[in-house]
């Protein structure tokens, strides 16, 4: 994306229901990128944003800034903006035809092993939950692959300046293989990512935060606002439906129709006045 850079900032190391929007970015082709990725790609992001931030105007299109991390968006990917309670973006998921990919990025110190770390501490994690876990080396260095009831998956993590960025493929059985389009467009990705660390002191293994895009914010505040608007009317409609139901009015019921029966005049019952009585 940037060409060869004459100062790496990235420290190589030996070594996891939506609201679905368009992002509406260009498409990028990864056909002259992917056949890199079987041997590591000699010089490749991620990339420190103030190492690439005066060549970034130039790619500003084609790519999506989530705050902490700017990341390219695969052909045909889509967003996923998980939130919290509260209604804060918490994680950015891409789903592609062929399984869904998250980058994160987290405050590191400044001396590199953090995914070495947490890549032990995550396959630790994933086998006591009955995963089949195995490691295996990828362009920069170790990767944790998973087979769970649910999915497969493939953690890749990266140290850089006091900053650690991992990027999680998910997808049906066999998605998180070596060679599946899956990882291909995964380990695409990660080639492109730029990391914003930012100069505020965090806890190291904190994640650093998600910001959206305004008119995506934008747009997810509406879905937001119109979600709990629909769930106030629902409560309202429950609650009428309460106060009925203690009113013994029951909505859509009608009441049984008494029969017909002897009509009472003022000489006595129809029978009476029959002689039948």
């Amino acid at each position: 994306m940037f060409g060869r850079k004459k100062n790496s900032d990235r420290y190589e190391s030996d070594e996891y229901d939506d609201v679905d929007y368009d992002a509406g970015y260009d498409e990028l082709d990864y056909d002259d990128t992917g056949a890199e990725y079987a041997g590591g790609p000699a010089e490749s992001g991620p990339y420190d944003y103030d190492a690439v931030a005066d060549l970034l105007d130039g790619v500003v299109d084609q790519r999506l800034d989530l705050g902490s991390v700017i990341l390219p968006v695969p052909p045909g990917g889509q967003l996923q903006v998980e939130m919290t309670p509260e209604g804060t973006p918490q994680a950015v998921h891409l789903a592609t035809e062929h399984g869904r990919l998250t980058v994160a990025a987290y405050a590191a110190p400044k001396s590199k092993g953090q995914w070495r770390e947490v890549a032990a501490d995550l396959s630790d994690s994933l086998r006591k939950d009955g995963a089949q876990v195995s490691v295996e080396q990828g362009p920069w260095g170790r990767e944790v692959v998973a087979v769970t009831e649910g999915a497969d998956l493939r953690f890749i993590g990266v140290d850089g300046p006091r900053w650690m960025v991992r990027l999680v493929a998910a997808g049906p059985r066999g998605a998180a293989g070596e060679r599946s389009p899956l990882v291909a467009a995964a380990r695409a990705i990660m080639s492109e990512t730029v990391v914003r660390r930012g100069t505020d002191p965090l806890p190291v293994r904190d994640p650093l935060p998600v910001v959206l895009p305004q008119e995506l914010a934008d747009q997810l505040a509406a879905a937001h606002q119109a979600q709990i608007e629909a769930q106030q009317q629902q409560q309202l409609a429950a609650q009428q439906a309460q106060a009925n139901a203690a009113q013994g009015i029951h909505p859509g019921v009608i009441p049984p129709r008494m029969p017909d029966g002897p009509r009472h005049g003022s000489e006595g019952s129809a029978m009476q006045q029959l002689g039948l009585n």
